[in-house]
């Protein structure tokens, strides 16, 4: 799969960006567990264009991250133009444009997902994009903004012409939020256009090996991009593409491993992001990464709230020694 010049292996994995998630630390353990590529948390361009220090820092990458997307959010036209001048100044591959947040305090005031209910909009400041920057630019959105408003196929053929260089959909609209079962047959009427000569990606529900093969053979996609499934779980893409290499699936991941993972993650987010943040912003995972463990709940308890990094790793210690 290419995106502009940036080449990808053929069934494409890649890490959906997500708010408070994709940070760098979480990003370096998806690369290591075979992400195809990693996008940075979304950024507002609102925020950017006041150099606001929090978004600034999002835009941190490192070479061993590439190929990398940094993702852009907003509704003022001129705002995003000068937020996608920054990123490409911050050297990421590709910039790609969200259009497909749902959640209220973005979409409310047109952004993200709320663009679906403004199309002329979102192609105006797609295309203003493309002209303004060098580097590829990439879209990710939504079926449409309700069950009555499913404007995909019509919108995918736009924003190509508009000159994006790959497009990624969520098979929900924007009021489904995340509820109910992704549809697939939208994205697979997108790739199956005729008209359609740029990367199509789908997302949404992927969960398991199984359900990135049949997205894969049923709808044709050229990659996928997973979100909520990797929490707590990077190696997903592991399995994902020993699955579709042999058709077999990994056995479960040892224990000791994934708190071998884990202390590699932990002391990842500490480095990039010093030790009384990295410690805080760590312990989401840290449950996540055990959270099917019986008899578990003290022991977590213990994991999210220690406040001496050497602790918590001994904490990891006795996790591999009591469940390991």
């Amino acid at each position: 799969m290419k995106i502009g010049p940036i080449e990808l292996p053929e069934k494409a994995l890649l890490l959906a960006p997500m708010e408070d998630v994709t940070d760098i630390s979480f990003r370096y353990v998806c690369k290591k567990f075979g992400a195809d590529m990693v996008y940075t948390e979304f950024i507002s361009s609102d925020a950017l264009v006041r150099d606001v220090p929090g978004s600034l820092a999002k835009m941190r990458v490192y070479d061993y991250e590439r190929p990398i997307g940094m993702q852009v959010y907003g509704h003022i036209p001129e705002a995003m133009v000068e937020s996608a001048l920054k990123l490409e100044a911050a050297g990421p591959d590709l910039i790609d444009i969200n259009f497909g947040c749902p959640v209220s305090k973005i979409a409310g005031r047109g952004a993200g997902s709320g663009m679906m209910r403004e199309p002329d909009k979102m192609v105006e400041i797609t295309r203003r994009i493309v002209e303004a920057v060098k580097l590829p630019v990439t879209v990710k959105t939504r079926l449409g903004w309700d069950e009555d408003s499913k404007i995909i196929v019509e919108l995918a053929e736009r924003l190509q012409d508009a000159g994006i260089k790959a497009l990624t959909i969520h098979g929900r609209t924007r009021c489904q939020m995340y509820k109910g079962e992704a549809d697939w047959s939208l994205i697979g009427a997108v790739k199956n256009n005729p008209r359609m000569k740029i990367p199509i990606i789908g997302n949404g529900d992927i969960k398991s090996p199984e359900d990135a093969a049949r997205a894969f053979e049923r709808y044709g996609v050229d990659g996928i991009m997973i979100g909520r499934a990797t929490y707590g779980h990077p190696w997903i893409f592991r399995e994902i593409r020993h699955y579709l290499d042999t058709g077999e699936l990994l056995p479960e991941m040892p224990v000791k491993e994934k708190v071998d993972l884990a202390k590699d993650h932990f002391l990842k987010s500490i480095e990039v992001k010093g030790e009384r943040k990295g410690l805080l912003e760590m312990r989401r995972h840290l449950s996540c990464y055990f959270k099917a463990l019986e008899d578990f709940k003290s022991t977590r308890m213990r994991l999210v709230t220690e406040n001496d990094p050497a602790q918590v790793l001994e904490i990891l210690d006795y996790i591999a020694q009591r469940w390991g």
